[in-house]
C-alpha cells in the first residue's frame, strides 16, 4: 500500500504548521487501523505511507477502514480536508534491512497516483482475490498508462458509500455542481412554490453548459433545511462546488441571494444580491449560469450563450403558474403519483399554457408528467392522444429544448415502441444537455429493452451520478447488472444503497429476485421478510407477491390474480404484472392469453417487463417469441 495526502505540497507552501499537523493527525488515525489489519509500516516519505500486509484481503479492509476514518474526520465542522489517496498492488518484494524494494513496489507507488481523492486505487491481480469477498463495488478504470511503466495496467478503483448511492463513486470534480433548494423567506409562507420552481430552473439553466455536471433535484431536494455541512453534502453527492441561496419576494420585486460555495474549502467562489423586478427573473438566471461557468473556469460556447439567455415565457404570470406546476410535479413524484397529487400538477400547467400557448416547456412538463404517471395513476389508453399532442406542440415551439427531446423519445419508446427513433431522441436531449439526467436513465431503460447490457449499465451509472439518492435508477442498475452476468456487483449495489435507505421496500424485493436469480434461497426469504406492508395492486405489491411465490408461497400472488379478475383492486394494476404472476403460478395460458390481449388492446407494456424473472419460464414459449417479434426486440 502506498498512500499521499492530496493538496499537500499547496499546504505546506502556505501554512507549514498546518501542513506538520495534518502529518500528526493523519498518523494518529492510520497507527490502529494498521494494526488492525496486520499492516506493517515500512517507511513514511513526507506526507506518503508505504505499508505492507501479509494478506492481501487485510491490505484492501485496511485502506477502506482508513478513507472511512477519514471521512469521518472530514464530515466534522470546521475540519480542514484531510483527503488521501491510496495505492494497493500485489507482488514479490525484495528486504534490504527494513525496507522493501523491486517491481510490484515500484507499480504500488505508480497506481497510487492514479487514485483520485479520498479514493481507493488498485491492480487487477487484487481486485480479481478480493472482489468477491467485500460488498463494495469494484469499477474498472481500464488499461492505464503509469509513468515508468513500460505496459498498460488495469486498474480498479473501489466505490466507497458515501462518494455516491449509485454503482460506482462520482469524482467530485470541480465542474461537478449541486443547486441546493433555495429558502423562502418572503412574508407570505405560500410563495415556497416560487423558491422551489426557480430552484429547478436554475438545475435546468446549468445544465446546459456542457462543461457542467449538474446534480438532479430528486438528489438535492434531499438537502431541503438540512442542518449538514457545504463538505458533507458535497461529499455525499459527489460534487465539488454547490450553489445555495434564498429568494424574497413582496408583490412585483424580487430579492434572490445566491452563493457559489467550493466544498473543500468551504470558501465562497461568488456572491450576489439580485434586487430586481419579476419581469428580470429569466436575465438572473442567466447571470447565474454565466458567473458559474467563470468561476469554475468552463468557458460557454455561442450556442450555450444563446440558449441560457432565452427566455421560456412571454408572461411572467405564465411562469409562475409554470413553477407551481413544477412545484406539484416534485410533489407527485414524492408522494407515488397519487392520482389527487398528479392532478393539481396537472391543472398548474395547464393554466400556464392558457396563459402563454407559446411556452414549450410547459407542454413538456405536462407530457413527461402524463407519461411517468401512465401505469401509476392512468392507464395508457387514458393519456395517449393527450401525450402525442402536448410532445408534439413542444417540439414545434422548441426543438432544441432537451426536455422537450427527452419527452419525444420517452413517446417513441413507451406508446409508438419505435426503438431507433427514441434512442435517437435521447441522444440529442443529452448532446445538448450532458446533465440531462432523465434523458440518461431513460435510454439506459431502453438499452435493457434492446438486451445491449453493457451499454445499458453505462448509462444508469451515468444517471446515478447526476442523481445519486434516486432510487427509481438504483432499480433499473440492478436489472442492467443482473442481465449482464454480474449479478455479484448487482448485490453489492443493492446492499449498500439499503445500508443508507433500510426501508426502501422495494430495493429489498429486488435483492430478494436476484438472490433467488442466484440460488441464495435464505437469503431472499430474509428480503421478503423486510417487505412487509406492500398493499393494494401497484408494482411494489406484484413484485413481492412474485418473490413469495418463488420461494414457495403463492398465496399472496394467488389473492392479488383473484383481485384482479374481480376487477376489485383499489390502485391501478397494469395487465403485464397479473401476466408475470400467472406465469410464477405455473398458469401458462392464462399468462400467453393476458399478453396477447394487452398487446393488442392494451397498454403493449411487454417491452419494459420482458426481461424480469416472472417470465423466465415462458421464455421458450413460440407465442411469446412471436409477439416480441412483431414489435423488433431480441427474445
Amino acid at each position: 500500500m502506498f498512500t499521499d495526502v492530496a493538496g499537500f505540497t499547496d499546504l505546506a507552501q502556505s501554512d507549514e504548521s498546518a501542513a506538520l499537523g495534518m502529518i500528526k493527525e493523519l498518523e494518529s488515525l492510520a497507527e490502529p487501523v494498521l494494526k488492525a489489519h496486520h499492516g506493517r509500516k515500512v517507511k513514511t516519505m513526507g506526507d506518503g505511507m508505504l505499508v505492507e500486509f501479509p494478506d492481501v484481503l487485510d491490505a484492501v479492509q485496511a485502506a477502506i477502514a482508513l478513507q472511512t476514518s477519514l471521512h469521518e474526520r472530514n464530515s466534522q465542522p470546521q475540519a480542514r480536508p484531510l483527503k488521501l489517496r491510496v495505492g494497493l498492488h500485489i507482488g514479490d518484494v525484495q528486504r534490504k534491512g527494513s525496507d522493501i524494494v523491486g517491481d510490484a513496489v515500484n507499480l504500488a507507488s505508480r497506481i497510487e497516483g492514479a487514485a483520485e481523492p479520498g479514493g481507493i486505487c488498485l491492480s487487477e491481480q487484487v481486485a480479481v482475490q478480493v472482489r468477491n469477498k467485500l460488498p463494495y463495488r469494484f469499477e474498472p478504470m481500464g488499461p492505464q498508462t503509469l509513468k515508468g511503466i513500460r505496459e498498460p495496467v488495469n486498474l480498479f478503483r473501489i466505490s466507497l458509500p458515501w462518494a455516491s448511492a449509485g454503482l460506482g463513486s462520482a469524482p467530485g470534480g470541480a465542474s461537478r455542481i449541486a443547486v441546493l433548494p433555495l429558502a423562502n423567506i418572503s412574508p407570505d409562507p405560500k410563495d415556497e412554490y416560487f423558491a422551489d420552481g426557480l430552484t429547478e430552473e436554475l438545475i435546468s439553466v446549468l445544465s446546459r453548459v456542457r462543461g457542467l455536471r449538474v446534480i438532479a433535484r430528486t438528489s438535492v431536494g434531499q438537502y431541503k433545511s438540512t442542518p449538514k455541512s457545504i463538505r458533507q453534502i458535497g461529499s455525499e453527492l459527489g460534487v465539488g462546488a454547490v450553489l445555495e441561496g434564498s429568494v424574497r419576494r413582496s408583490g412585483d420585486r424580487l430579492r434572490i441571494t445566491l452563493q457559489l460555495i467550493d466544498v473543500d474549502s468551504e470558501e465562497h467562489r461568488w456572491a450576489e444580491t439580485y434586487d430586481r423586478n419579476l419581469n428580470d427573473v429569466f436575465e438572473i438566471q442567466a447571470e447565474v449560469a454565466d458567473r458559474t461557468a467563470s468561476a469554475l473556469r468552463v468557458e460557454l460556447v455561442a450556442t450555450e450563450r444563446d440558449a441560457i439567455r432565452r427566455p421560456t415565457f412571454k408572461s411572467v404570470a405564465a411562469y409562475e403558474l409554470y413553477l407551481r406546476g413544477i412545484a406539484s410535479f416534485q410533489r407527485a413524484v414524492d408522494e407515488a403519483f397519487v392520482r389527487a397529487s398528479v392532478e393539481a400538477a396537472i391543472r398548474w400547467f395547464e393554466l400556464a399554457i392558457e396563459k402563454d400557448p407559446t411556452a414549450g416547456a410547459a407542454y413538456a412538463w405536462l407530457g413527461n408528467l402524463l407519461i411517468a404517471a401512465q401505469g401509476e395513476s392512468f392507464s395508457s389508453a387514458e393519456v395517449a392522444d393527450r401525450i402525442r399532442e402536448l410532445v408534439t406542440t413542444a417540439y414545434r415551439l422548441d426543438p432544441q429544448e432537451p426536455e422537450v427531446l427527452t419527452a419525444r423519445g420517452n413517446y417513441a419508446l413507451q406508446f409508438e415502441l419505435d426503438w431507433a427513433r427514441a434512442e435517437a431522441e435521447f441522444r440529442s436531449a443529452v448532446a445538448i444537455s450532458p446533465s440531462a439526467m432523465s434523458a440518461h436513465a431513460w435510454l439506459g431503460v431502453l438499452l435493457v429493452t434492446l438486451g445491449r447490457y453493457d451499454e445499458a449499465v453505462r448509462e444508469l451509472q451515468t444517471a446515478a451520478d447526476l442523481d445519486p439518492l434516486f432510487l427509481n435508477v438504483t432499480s433499473w442498475q440492478l436489472r442492467a447488472l443482473t442481465l449482464a452476468g454480474r449479478s455479484d456487483d448487482a448485490i453489492r449495489l443493492a446492499e449498500s444503497t439499503l445500508s443508507k435507505f433500510p426501508s426502501h421496500r422495494n430495493l429489498h424485493v429486488n435483492l430478494g429476485l436476484i438472490l433467488m436469480k442466484v440460488g441464495r434461497r435464505d437469503e431472499a426469504r430474509r428480503q421478503a421478510e423486510q417487505t412487509a406492508g406492500a398493499i393494494g395492486g401497484g408494482p411494489l405489491a406484484a413484485f413481492r407477491a412474485e418473490l413469495w411465490a418463488q420461494l414457495g408461497e403463492p398465496a399472496e400472488a394467488k389473492e392479488l390474480v383473484a383481485q384482479w379478475e374481480a376487477k376489485k383492486l383499489e390502485i391501478y394494476c397494469r395487465p403485464m404484472y397479473i401476466a408475470g404472476l400467472y406465469a410464477v403460478l405455473g398458469e401458462k395460458e392464462k399468462a400467453l392469453d393476458l399478453i396477447e390481449w394487452d398487446m393488442e388492446k392494451g397498454e403493449r407494456s411487454l417491452w419494459i417487463d420482458i426481461r424480469r424473472t416472472a417470465f423466465d419460464s415462458l421464455r421458450g414459449e413460440p407465442r411469446l417469441r412471436a409477439q416480441l417479434q412483431k414489435i423488433g426486440l431480441p427474445p
